[in-house]
């Protein structure tokens, strides 16, 4: 059994002096070079106060009764350190005196442990605060720091204590190299593990953020969209089988929508509404941001609902997003578009093609897609808009050199 040192020391704080000359006696209680300090509640008379000897000498009237209060407060103390060194606890400064005034002590938490209690208090909340995908998420984070560890350190679990700037480094490290996660993805997790870890500090398991200096690093991904061209080309194309014409009629929808796939899926006939323009609107909650979205359904999306219009409350058929994707692919290739076809480029051709290269201005962009804020739109679309820019400025560089 290992026993710290531990030193108790009581010191008058001279510049405290009350009305009838007596002063507070505090203790201060040093373990390993940390130093806890605290008031006992006894007041002595400094000129009485024998410092070496660390008691009250015999000119004081109360001698006796400080200094047995001084002796049960070192016994006390002497007794809470050799509990903790018996039972194996932790013996610092601070839980020596959260136990010497009742206060709870807060037991020596691992990582994993604690993350796995953070899913517990999460799930109780899908559906009231968080959706079952986003939990399922934070499982899967678990699970990657669950096998770091064992990875890493050839353990089951890290204290939560020793956590720091380089583990966040190696567990970054392990995720692009054991993993394969792209940057993007690795962002992600990242962001999910800190969440408990802010949830620890708050509740006294951490006394500050192991990771306040990390700064994720910055993901560029380039748009991809389908052109005027190629949007034309993919309506005019004629499919034999049918599963693939109705692939073609949704995606085709999507990319004058914007509707992302679940919104898609569960589009009912009362999310279709007249508006005051007397234009028919889609209206319904964004999944994802849970904002409202209004969108003018265009004479194309028209024509694809009226086609698909039938007594069910749903407007398209059921279709997975896997199987989704992977008709796409066919259509991609019928159709000679050399991009790799998923649902999300049909969102991502509505703000580009459709609206942007139209010049409907930024923040109605923003606002049809049910994006949270600007800012998310200006970061995804602000390379389209150069581009618009350039070959406008082209155009006019053009007329310009005619003129002359």
């Amino acid at each position: 059994m290992h026993q710290d040192k531990i030193t108790i020391l009581f010191v008058v704080s001279a510049n405290k002096t009350n009305k009838k000359g007596l002063c507070p006696l505090n203790c201060r209680i040093t373990i390993n070079k940390e130093r806890k300090q605290f008031t006992t509640g006894l007041f002595v008379n400094p000129q009485y106060w024998e410092s070496k000897l660390q008691k009250v000498n015999l000119k004081d009237a109360n001698q006796k009764f400080l200094n047995t209060q001084i002796q049960q407060i070192k016994n006390k103390i002497n007794n809470i350190a050799l509990v903790f060194q018996l039972e194996g606890g932790e013996c610092t400064v601070e839980n020596i005196y959260n136990k010497y005034v009742g206060k709870e002590i807060k037991k020596k938490e691992h990582l994993h442990s604690y993350y796995q209690q953070y899913l517990v208090r999460i799930k109780k909340l899908i559906g009231t605060g968080i959706k079952l995908s986003t939990y399922t998420k934070f499982v899967y984070v678990g699970n990657h720091i669950a096998a770091f560890i064992k990875w890493k350190f050839k353990k089951s679990d890290y204290p939560l204590e020793e956590l720091s700037l380089q583990f966040l480094d190696d567990f970054e490290y392990y995720l692009r190299t054991e993993k394969k996660q792209e940057q993007i993805t690795i962002n992600k997790t990242i962001q999910r593990l800190r969440t408990p870890i802010k949830q620890a500090i708050s509740e006294g398991y951490l006394k500050r953020d192991p990771f306040v200096f990390y700064k994720s690093k910055t993901v560029r991904k380039e748009v991809v969209f389908l052109t005027t061209e190629e949007l034309q080309k993919l309506e005019q194309i004629i499919f034999k089988q049918s599963r693939l014409g109705v692939i073609q009629d949704l995606f085709i929808f999507c990319c004058y929508t914007g509707l992302a796939y679940n919104e898609m899926v569960n589009l009912e006939k009362k999310n279709i509404q007249t508006g005051f323009d007397g234009m028919n609107w889609i209206q319904m909650t964004r999944e994802k941001t849970e904002r409202q979205i209004s969108v003018p359904i265009l004479p194309k999306a028209e024509e694809i609902i009226q086609k698909y219009s039938s007594d069910n409350n749903r407007i398209f058929p059921t279709i997975s997003n896997q199987k989704f994707n992977s008709y796409l692919k066919e259509i991609a290739d019928l159709a000679g578009i050399e991009k790799r076809l998923t649902h999300h480029i049909a969102r991502k051709t509505f703000a580009s093609t459709i609206l942007l290269f139209n010049d409907v201005p930024m923040e109605i962009v923003s606002e049809l897609l049910g994006h949270s804020n600007m800012i998310v739109t200006q970061e995804s679309y602000g390379k389209v808009v150069q581009k618009k820019v350039s070959e406008v400025m082209a155009m006019l560089s053009k007329k310009l050199n005619e003129k002359t």
